[in-house]
């Protein structure tokens, strides 16, 4: 099934807010709006919707109907404002999931890389009127909303005891929300390491040995992820040196059929010229057989 690159536009209601078009720059280039933010209220309320579609897809892959919970994750996207980038990537990871099911491999991919996307936009250096709304205590784990400004930086104990109190809450919730995101990143990872394998190439089998090496390096993985991740790692490398030589090989072969067809007029061809591989670097050279 095919799915639409780009997530749909989050819907303006009456509350929601944007700063207006700040017009052409310094450089005389314009400059676009930033991203409508919405009250509260309705994000929650935007969030919900998100929600109970959410669980309804969670419902059809459970029982195996992957190209339709695609299509209900992909409607809980429409409903996520489009600055929620935990929520963004967390769905794409879900529908990653999908893919894989369907041994759709390229999608898989997209959609995993997409994930671990916006989880780098995510934990980038947040502009100083971001993550500025609160949400709902009866928001699930994984659809709660942005962070506060106060969960961005640096979060001061305050001298009344309720001041503190709510200042320990503000920083358990960060650090929470910090462990969510190495959770779906870790998934997101695992899900596109596994979908580069099955692909193959040289460049897939590259980048999912790149994936696996990442994940070595995240603490508590279940072990279940972390022998598989063992595993790869011992296995990749043999079948990446072997897709390199195959590509290598096949791109010689038509630098070759290129060559003899401008060497022909000259009662030459590829077969007068010797190809030396330097093992060292792997390149070739080229010179006149003796």
């Amino acid at each position: 099934m095919a799915l639409s690159d780009n997530l749909s536009a989050p819907r303006r209601e009456s509350g929601a807010s944007a700063d207006p078009d700040p017009g052409p720059g310094e450089d005389g280039e314009s400059r676009a709006p930033s991203a409508i933010r919405f009250s509260p209220e309705e994000e929650a309320k935007l969030l919900a919707e998100s929600n109970t579609e959410k669980s309804a897809a969670n419902e059809l892959f459970k029982s195996a109907q992957y190209s339709q919970a695609i299509s209900t994750y992909d409607r809980a996207l429409a409903s996520v404002p489009n600055y929620l980038e935990y929520e963004i990537a967390v769905l794409k990871s879900n529908i990653a999931a999908c893919h894989l099911k369907l041994s759709d491999w390229k999608a898989a991919v997209e959609e995993a890389t997409k994930s671990i996307e916006a989880l780098d936009r995510l934990e980038g250096p947040a502009p100083d009127n971001a993550n500025n709304t609160k949400h709902p205590d009866g928001a699930t784990e994984e659809l709660k909303s942005g962070e506060s400004n106060e969960d961005n930086g640096v979060i001061e104990l305050g001298e009344d005891d309720d001041d503190e109190a709510e200042a320990l809450k503000k920083i358990e919730k960060n650090d929470q929300r910090k462990e969510d995101v190495k959770r779906i990143r870790a998934k997101a990872l695992m899900r596109r390491a596994r979908a580069r394998s099955e692909q193959g190439g040289w460049g897939n089998l590259q980048g999912a040995l790149e994936d696996y090496q990442t994940l070595s390096s995240f603490p508590s993985l279940p072990p279940s992820d972390t022998k598989l991740i063992n595993t790869a790692l011992r296995t990749l490398p043999p079948r990446v040196n072997a897709a390199k030589e195959k590509e290598m090989g096949e791109m010689m072969g038509k630098l070759k059929e290129l060559g003899n067809g401008i060497l022909k007029p000259f009662g030459l061809s590829t077969d007068s010229f010797k190809f030396e591989k330097d093992e060292k670097t792997g390149g070739y050279s080229i010179g006149m057989k003796d």
